[in-house]
Parts: C-alpha cells; sequence; structure tokens
C-alpha cells in the first residue's frame, strides 16, 4: 500500500534549477521528507499499536468482547496517532500554504500573505518549552504583526533536528512557491 505522504515529491539533484518542477500545482504536497524523529516515534506507536491488537485478539477468546473492544480502540487510536504525525507539516499548492498540526490544520492562502523568509530566531527544540538559537521559516499575514506568527518550520524540530541541508531545500522551495505565487 503506498503512503504518498511519507516521500516528498520530487527528488533534489545537485543540478536542478527549476524550484517548482510540478505539473499538477493544484495538489497540495510537502516539498520536504519527514524527519528521522518524526518516523521513528510513529514507527514505535505503530509497533505499540501491534502488540496492543496482539492483546486484544487474546483478549477476545479468552475474556469478553467488551474488554476487547476497549483495547482494540486504544490500538486504533495509536494508529491513528501515528498517522496523523506522519501528515503534520507544512503543505503547498496553487491555491495556499497549510500547516498541518497534530489536532488541526490551517490554510492560509496566497493573497493574504505577504512574505516568507527564513530569520535566525531563538526556536523550540524538538517543540518542547527549551529553546535554542536556530533558523526559522515565517510567514508575515497581512494585518498581523510578524511577532505574532509561528514559525513553519524551524532548524530544531522533528523534521529537521540534524538535518541543517534539508531544512535549507525546504524553506528555499516554500520561498519559491510563494515568492511565484506573490507576483
Amino acid at each position: 500500500m503506498p503512503l504518498p505522504f511519507l516521500t516528498a515529491d520530487h527528488v533534489y539533484e545537485a543540478a536542478d534549477d527549476v524550484a517548482l518542477p510540478f505539473d499538477d500545482r493544484d495538489r497540495w504536497r510537502r516539498p520536504y521528507r519527514p524527519g528521522p524523529w518524526r518516523v521513528g516515534v510513529a514507527a514505535m506507536l505503530l509497533l505499540l499499536a501491534s502488540f496492543v491488537l496482539f492483546a486484544a485478539v487474546i483478549i477476545a477468546f479468552t475474556g469478553t468482547l467488551t474488554e476487547s473492544g476497549v483495547i482494540f480502540g486504544i490500538a486504533l487510536a495509536a494508529i491513528v496517532a501515528a498517522l496523523r504525525m506522519l501528515r503534520m507539516g507544512v503543505w503547498v499548492s496553487a491555491h495556499g500554504l497549510r500547516r498541518v498540526g497534530f489536532l488541526g490544520t490551517r490554510t492560509v492562502t496566497w493573497d493574504r500573505l505577504v512574505a516568507v523568509r527564513t530569520v535566525q530566531q531563538p526556536v523550540r527544540w524538538l517543540g518542547l518549552p527549551r529553546t535554542v538559537q536556530g533558523q526559522a521559516l515565517t510567514v508575515v499575514r497581512q494585518g498581523r504583526a510578524p511577532e505574532d506568527e509561528q514559525p513553519l518550520l524551524t532548524t530544531h524540530n522533528a523534521d529537521f533536528l540534524a538535518r541543517p541541508e534539508a531544512f535549507e531545500r525546504a524553506a528555499d522551495t516554500i520561498e519559491a512557491w510563494a515568492a511565484e505565487a506573490l507576483r
């Protein structure tokens, strides 16, 4: 079963001159691969879910169906959480910029954006309260101060921790989408 949200739509080559190499610009796509931290945690959740599903089968044979249903529901919640974690990130299309979080998704159309830029600032390490100095890809929306906006990507989030080249490629690609749309 192919999982299209796990792969980037474009393999980056050193000779790539085209920032927007996609034929279908209306389709939402994430211009980078999920990072090893995000994939690792999702894999551990799926592994845990497999054990819990096995326990649900054993309970179904030896216990009541209600107990088995509760355990099956826990496994299903772990699977949904792992898949949602893999979908998290920044997605772009000709329609706008979409930030997919664990519990919600926010979409901003390109005409409501003023700029998308990379800045040096304190960023949260793996989403925890601890901050370190790093780079962040931020947006400036019409009618809002830049300080009010949360960064889209950072060098220390689950996708780019210890992968500065991947952050640069992703930030450059999203900035290219914004530059193309904001012309």
